[in-house]
């Protein structure tokens, strides 16, 4: 089941009022240039900015409570936002009235940040007879939800359940792997023991391609395996058996298999998707739960977007995908069910679900890709 069964945004950027919308475990945002897609990651990106509780660090980054708030402070005097989750620990036969939910609200400050006026919990498990809120206070400047639980409790059945309330979204990452650029991180040399996560940027690549090697070598393998599909001059990462405080991402060609190659010798269409297989390939128990990728497709040629669909539907059986596209081969790679339009209408960003059963006649003639295209599916400019 998905992590997060249903969202709600208000107030957020181009984000006016986005009331419930169903979540799965594969989502993919297509859209016109400027419709929403990117605040719509964007709002995932504070929130995993929040629960490292440098959230004040993040609203100043971004320019302030007035860049963030729909049109200002003028306009939007808060940010809203509630979360619902699956029911996977309901016991079979039994019901919950209402499933999970996290919500809070962001207050902007005369001193220029945003602060929580609420942070509340509902604890709707099928053994308890009625909802439970969990408060947290307001105007503390940080969440206090991870802090609360870090700190203990003493009823165990609470803190089973912020665990579970916490798991997925101090979990879910933001990648972004579009720099490569010669001073991008992945390029660079880094300490071989930063192998706690795959980062957002790549940033430490090559040390975790060291310890998938080292520690989980069916996913490694897979690894090479997809790349050299996408690749065919790919011959394998440099492994130096010797323990050194640093590596560098090198690699091997098959012409030539003895002379090692830097990553300023890779494309970079082919950099990136060597960092989107390793992401996707690595090991179910090292995965986040919540993925994000904006525009994931950047430089790839359309052979490699075909695959990069394999791999995100493989993802999707096992974690929750949130992807923001522009590439209508990927679209023609999905099924209906999979997308939401975005579209800015009245100056606010609109999110819907597609109904299958009204394109069953269209996808008898025209691909998905196709169907954006002519505008059947909607956003596209207006």
């Amino acid at each position: 089941m998905p992590a997060i069964n249903k969202l709600t945004i208000e107030g957020y950027k181009s984000i006016r009022a986005l009331r419930d919308l169903e979540l799965r475990n594969l989502n993919v945002l297509i859209g016109a240039n400027g419709a929403g897609k990117s605040n719509f990651i964007g709002f995932f990106r504070m929130l995993a900015e929040m629960f490292s509780e440098r959230l004040q660090m993040h609203v100043q980054l971004r320019g302030g409570p007035d860049a963030l708030l729909y049109y200002g402070r003028k306009t939007t005097d808060r940010i809203v936002a509630e979360f619902e989750f699956d029911q996977s620990e309901v016991s079979e036969g039994e019901a919950a009235v209402q499933a999970d939910r996290y919500r809070f609200e962001l207050e902007p400050t005369t001193d220029h940040r945003l602060v929580f006026g609420q942070e509340i919990v509902w604890d709707n498990r099928w053994q308890h007879s009625q909802s439970r809120p969990i408060t947290f206070g307001a105007s503390h400047p940080e969440s206090q939800l991870a802090r609360h639980l870090d700190a203990g409790t003493a009823n165990p059945a609470t803190a089973r359940f912020l665990q579970e309330i916490v798991h997925p979204l101090n979990r879910l990452r933001v990648y972004h792997f579009h720099d490569t650029s010669d001073s991008a991180k992945v390029k660079q040399i880094h300490a071989t023991n930063d192998t706690l996560r795959l980062k957002e940027d790549g940033a430490n690549l090559a040390a975790w391609l060291r310890m998938l090697r080292e520690n989980h070598i069916a996913s490694y393998r897979a690894i090479v395996a997809a790349i050299r599909l996408v690749a065919p001059f790919f011959d394998d990462f440099v492994y130096r058996a010797s323990e050194t405080a640093d590596v560098q991402l090198e690699w091997t060609e098959r012409r030539d298999p003895d002379t090692p190659l830097k990553a300023h010798a890779l494309s970079d269409g082919t950099l990136r998707f060597i960092c989107l297989c390793t992401l996707l390939l690595q090991p179910w128990e090292l995965m986040p739960p919540v993925i994000l990728l904006d525009e994931p497709e950047l430089g790839l040629h359309p052979y490699a977007i075909n695959v990069l669909a394999d791999l995100l539907q493989r993802a999707a059986e096992h974690k929750q995908l949130i992807i923001a596209t522009q590439s209508v081969e990927l679209i023609n790679c999905l099924s209906v069910e999979d997308l939401i339009v975005v579209d800015r209408r009245d100056n606010a960003s609109e999110f819907r679900r597609l109904d299958p059963d009204e394109f069953k006649t269209w996808l008898g003639d025209y691909s998905l890709g196709e169907l954006w295209k002519q505008n059947v599916l909607g956003g596209r400019p207006a």
